[in-house]
């Protein structure tokens, strides 16, 4: 049987960056304060389709956050394999465009989220644009490279940010993690997962995991 709150969005345009993805109509009002929106896409080998992004989109209607998540621009392009060389910049912009039409479409707050490589991408945006990051198994370093930082542009990262980490990433250690969060000048939370790798679902975890992430963004935000 067809959701009837989960509807496929697709707005394409010759002059800019076009946007596919699905909305997830939120199940139940909430008060104004709490109101608001946000995007969640994907990492560098999967899809808007992944389980944990469905599951994690459920879990935010449940709350009366809307959700749309989105294929960022590279998948768009080629359906499996890893972004090319020089995608970043155009995933980038499809991460705005995607935000200013959840926006346009709410008229409400914001927020922005991605796993692995979408939440890099999403966490390089300028400061401001959204009113806060979900950071999900954030790839802090190569696996097995841990000199190779990916934090650049921490230092400049004003945007206030939850981090979800599994205790078993290779991307990067918990005490990886909280020493990276310590370069952010914005406000940061690290939510760490027992038992879990880079992928954060688990058999064990499955049925629970997408409320507590749910849950604790809401709180962060609130």
């Amino acid at each position: 049987m067809t959701d009837s709150r989960v509807q496929p969005f697709e707005n394409a345009s010759a002059s800019e960056v076009p946007v596919r993805g699905f909305l997830h109509i939120p199940v139940k009002a909430v008060p104004e304060a709490a109101a608001g929106g946000i995007v969640l896409t994907h990492g560098a080998g999967s899809n808007c389709r992944a389980p944990l992004l469905v599951a994690l989109s459920d879990a935010f209607a449940e709350k009366g956050i809307a959700v749309f998540r989105c294929d960022l621009p590279f998948r768009q392009l080629r359906p499996h394999g890893p972004p090319p060389r020089g995608a970043a910049e155009r995933d980038q912009q499809g991460l705005r465009r995607a935000v200013d039409l959840l926006r346009a479409k709410i008229g409400s707050r914001v927020f922005l989220g991605g796993h692995s490589y979408g939440g890099r991408q999403a966490s390089m945006l300028e400061p401001g644009f959204v009113d806060a990051l979900l950071l999900l198994s954030y790839p802090l370093h190569p696996p097995k490279n841990p000199a190779q930082l990916r934090t650049t542009h921490f230092p400049n990262l004003r945007t206030p940010a939850l981090f979800v980490s599994g205790t078993r990433d290779g991307f990067g250690t918990l005490d990886e993690m909280e020493a990276a969060i310590k370069l952010i000048p914005a406000r940061t939370q690290l939510l760490p997962i027992d038992s879990a790798g880079h992928e954060l679902l688990t058999p064990r975890n499955r049925a629970a995991l997408p409320d507590t992430i749910a849950s604790a963004f809401t709180a962060f935000v609130s």
